[in-house]
């Protein structure tokens, strides 16, 4: 009882220790902050209302919605899509601690002290997902207000849901995010990661375009992926409320149901709709995979270090 209480004392600390070096190094705050703030911008004043041009096109010309019906649908859309890329791009700039502990030779005068291996690992995990949470729950925020400004029609438990959602994709972003930096020994290499992936996954997760207009093919493959679901969850509470206001204009349901599809409020797998509970399952167990595969690593690497220790003691 005693040595485990010592370790969650000793786990509090590292991960305190971590959080506090990552807001003490002003680039990277600013970087994490700024990065869905800017992205933010850019739908506001450059997509907005493309995205409100496209939708209305789609729609039946006997339909006639308000514009702060179709601000705030597409506005929802917007901060859903910021949000499901932010909460693990944002993971990988807030792994930068890891990664530099590991270079500068930190982690391996850590690996050498009393405290043991699973400490270092839960500090580094808690830390980052702790500064990601923050940053994106401050995001959230902003984007509560940019939707109220459009056109709020969330309810009480929707708001409670996206918190929940917010904190589960970015623990999935912490995770995935500590298993792709584990293999990372210098900032240039931590760089070019953060470049690709703040590129790419907004695509394959379907954040940036709805998976409803990829090819059938492209669309199964990243139905397939796990990260589609944590978009899967953010879309559904920020736009599934919508659907009633839609409704009251006088769209019948086969139509609304249409729209919902159309911009993935609601998402199918071969064919199949997919339930709410359903994406939360995949987001959880792919999250404790992830941070399985993240302690496995680390064990594997201090049981090598400990051999290559008894090696050298030997042969001395």
């Amino acid at each position: 009882m005693k040595g485990s209480d010592n370790a969650i004392r000793q786990t509090a600390a590292f991960t305190a220790r971590n959080i506090k070096l990552f807001f003490k190094d002003k680039g990277m705050l600013i970087s994490a902050l700024i990065a869905p703030l800017i992205i933010m911008f850019l739908y506001v004043v450059f997509l907005h209302n493309v995205l409100k041009s496209s939708f209305t096109g789609s729609l039946p010309a006997e339909f006639v919605l308000s514009d702060k019906l179709m601000n705030g649908y597409i506005a929802a859309y917007e901060i859903s899509s910021i949000l499901a890329v932010s909460c693990v791009t944002v993971a990988f700039i807030a792994n930068m601690t890891m990664v530099d502990d590991r270079i500068t030779g930190v982690r391996a005068d850590l690996a050498v002290t009393p405290a043991k291996g699973k400490v270092l690992v839960l500090g580094y995990y808690f830390a980052t997902a702790t500064v990601t949470v923050a940053i994106c729950y401050v995001a959230m925020l902003v984007g509560f207000c940019y939707i109220a400004a459009m056109g709020w029609s969330l309810s009480v438990l929707d708001v409670f849901a996206i918190m929940l959602d917010v904190l589960l994709v970015s623990l999935f972003g912490t995770a995935l995010s500590s298993v792709v930096c584990y293999f990372l020994k210098s900032r240039g290499a931590m760089s070019a990661v953060c470049t690709i992936v703040s590129a790419v996954y907004g695509f394959i997760c379907g954040a940036y375009y709805p998976i409803s207009q990829f090819s059938r093919g492209i669309a199964d493959t990243v139905m397939c992926l796990p990260w589609t679901y944590c978009t899967g969850l953010l879309r559904s509470h920020f736009m599934l409320g919508y659907a009633s206001g839609f409704a009251d204009a006088g769209m019948p349901a086969d139509i609304v149901e249409e729209v919902m599809f159309a911009l993935d409020a609601k998402m199918s797998f071969f064919g199949t709709t997919v339930p709410v509970w359903a994406m939360y399952v995949v987001v959880i167990c792919s999250t404790l995979a992830l941070v399985g595969v993240f302690v496995l690593l680390n064990t594997a690497r201090s049981r090598k270090k400990k051999r290559h220790l008894r090696a050298s003691a030997i042969n001395r």
